[in-house]
């Protein structure tokens, strides 16, 4: 009775009225008269007479017979039955299919990534229940947005450009080769140079403290992005600094990358001509093909060919595959250097006297050397968001092993080409050997140089484009024209200004100085002191690496405009062919 009467609405409201319903309930039958029949099989929103019903219960119309209002019809689901007798004579199934086995592997289609599904080993509590059914993807005939749409759109419509979701992601060992290509670049070849500025003892301990900071500031990015809740770089400088945080993290970064393009374009130059020319002697001599032989068609050549499409990508993860043959590449070298290095004659080496254990006049320099070899911080935020699956541990298992390997062979590198050479090690250790009586594991080591530098390119170009895109188009979504447009100018510019000089000496040993050592030992640091509170050992240490980075930058720079005065610099190679 309690349940009919609030089922119950008049128009007026009255109590006296509402009571009275009460003892006049909806005639019901045991099976169903028509009125009841038609009223189940509509919802109240579709059934035929409920407009005039509703404006009956509004207008308060009453029945001629009582005077008193209309009552509310009602389905025989709402009346109780006597005997346990059906409410209606008909009859509803569900077909509900019994839960089969999901297989080990899902075959995803399209751009459904993994973790859309659920994990199907989960552990079960105490067997009270299966839900082995409930594991199952939720929606599985659904379709993805790109085939809900017109078979006309179907062709032009991306996910990827939609949905950071559907972009392309890497696992673990792609992010590794990524990082470790970042790392493992033109830097690798300065590390015998670097044990002759500072000397053998001192050498292997600075390569190994600054690849222990370099591995934790890495980290510290990415968690100073957690912190901030920014997804890149300069919008956690942006975050702790305003507008000033934001303009010297954008231009640290782009300085530092940009630079590096500039420097793998004059590598290229300096190495595939005098490779071509030892292996193919009449090229020069030929109408067309002397070309191949010419420094500035040679860049232009393999810069607008290889490197330019690469750049072209939108996900640093699509880069895997070419860093890998990088990886392979310095690997070649490496073994060049190590083997072929005690086969050079006596008249190539020097002593090594003097400079088993220090050479102070040249500490500051072998740091700079190193850091600029180590120094991918701006790239690391790209990595940890081309993850798969992007967590911390994840991504600091990358790091360990991305920088132990590169510590590993930097060491490698720099123990054999200093042990061989001596005093008279150059800046690019390759440069130690003949130019074109070399032997061919020579020539090919510099190829694989040439290339890797082709391949390592884009991993600067994708640094610049990103800097740009945040900070003059920091909320807009994804374009594909500014990407071609950023790239491009990018490239040439690049390209262009490693036509025109082949000597930075000075200027790139000053901006690659003070960016790297603003982007490795200031500027991270900086961000976690500013954003937590608490003092533990990693915010002391912060401070630590925040007053290093300062004074590695302020000799170097003293250092580096010393030399300007003096008109002294670093050759980066020759401008002939």
């Amino acid at each position: 009775m309690a349940r009919d009467s609030s089922t119950l609405r008049t128009a007026s409201g009255d109590k006296e009225e509402a009571e009275g319903l009460l003892h006049h309930p909806a005639p019901s039958s045991r099976e169903g008269s028509p009125d009841e029949n038609i009223i189940a099989a509509y919802p109240p929103t579709n059934r035929p007479d409920s407009n005039k019903n509703n404006e009956r219960r509004r207008s308060g119309s009453a029945d001629g017979k009582t005077g008193r209002p209309m009552p509310r019809r009602q389905s025989s689901f709402a009346q109780p039955r006597l005997n346990g007798t059906p409410r209606t004579p008909n009859r509803v199934r569900f077909e509900v299919a019994e839960p089969t086995a999901q297989p080990n592997t899902l075959e995803l289609d399209g751009w459904i990534e993994e973790e859309d599904f659920l994990a199907s080993d989960d552990v079960e509590d105490g067997g009270s229940r299966d839900s082995r059914g409930q594991r199952a993807p939720l929606l599985t005939d659904i379709q993805a947005p790109s085939m809900a749409l017109s078979n006309d759109l179907s062709d032009s419509f991306n996910p990827a450009d939609l949905l950071e979701s559907a972009r392309p992601k890497s696992g673990l060992r792609s992010a590794f080769m990524n990082m470790a290509n970042s790392i493992i670049g033109a830097g690798i070849i300065g590390q015998p140079y670097a044990f002759k500025q500072a000397g053998l003892l001192t050498g292997i301990i600075l390569l190994v403290a600054l690849t222990i900071t370099v591995d934790w500031t890495i980290r510290l990015i990415v968690v100073n992005s957690k912190l901030s809740g920014a997804n890149s770089f300069q919008a956690t400088m942006e975050h702790c600094f305003g507008k000033s945080g934001l303009m010297a993290i954008s231009v640290a970064q782009w300085a530092f990358a940009f630079g590096g393009m500039v420097a793998f374009c004059i590598i290229i130059g300096d190495t595939i001509p005098h490779v071509l020319a030892a292996v193919f002697p009449r090229l020069e001599g030929s109408p067309v093909l002397w070309l191949l032989t010419d420094r500035r068609a040679i860049i232009v050549l393999f810069v607008l060919g290889i490197s330019y499409p690469l750049s072209l990508y939108r996900d640093i993860a699509m880069l895997a595959k070419a860093s890998t043959l990088a990886l392979i590449s310095m690997l070649i070298i490496l073994l060049t250097v190590l083997t072929q290095g005690p086969l050079q004659p006596a008249t190539s080496k020097g002593a090594i006297r003097g400079s088993i254990f220090i050479n102070p006049s040249g500490v500051f320099q072998a740091i700079g050397v190193i850091s600029f070899a180590f120094v991918c911080h701006h790239n690391s935020l790209l990595i940890y968001g081309s993850l798969r699956t992007p967590t911390m541990d994840r991504f600091a298992r990358v790091t360990h092993y991305s920088t132990a390997i590169s510590m590993l062979a930097c060491l490698a590198m720099a123990l054999g080409g200093y042990l061989t050479f001596g005093s008279k090690t150059l800046g690019n250790v390759l440069n130690n050997f003949p130019q074109r009586e070399a032997g061919w594991m020579v020539q090919l080591a510099r190829l694989c140089f040439g290339l890797n530098m082709l391949t390592t390119l884009p991993l600067e170009c994708f640094v610049c484009r990103e800097v740009m895109t945040e900070y003059y188009f920091p909320h807009e979504p994804y374009n594909p024209n500014r990407h071609l447009i950023f790239t491009t100018a990018l490239v040439v510019s690049a390209m262009t200004m490693s036509l025109v000089t082949c000597d930075l000496g000075v200027v790139f040993e000053l901006v690659g100085a003070t960016s790297a050592c603003a982007l490795a030992y200031i500027l991270p640091p900086l961000c976690f002191v500013k954003l937590t509170k608490r003092r533990t050992w990693e915010h002391w240490a912060a401070y630590v690496c925040i007053a290093f980075g300062c004074v590695v930058m302020g000799i170097s720079l003293m250092s580096s405009v010393a030399q300007m005065v003096r008109g002294q610099g670093v050759r980066g190679g020759s401008c002939t062919r």
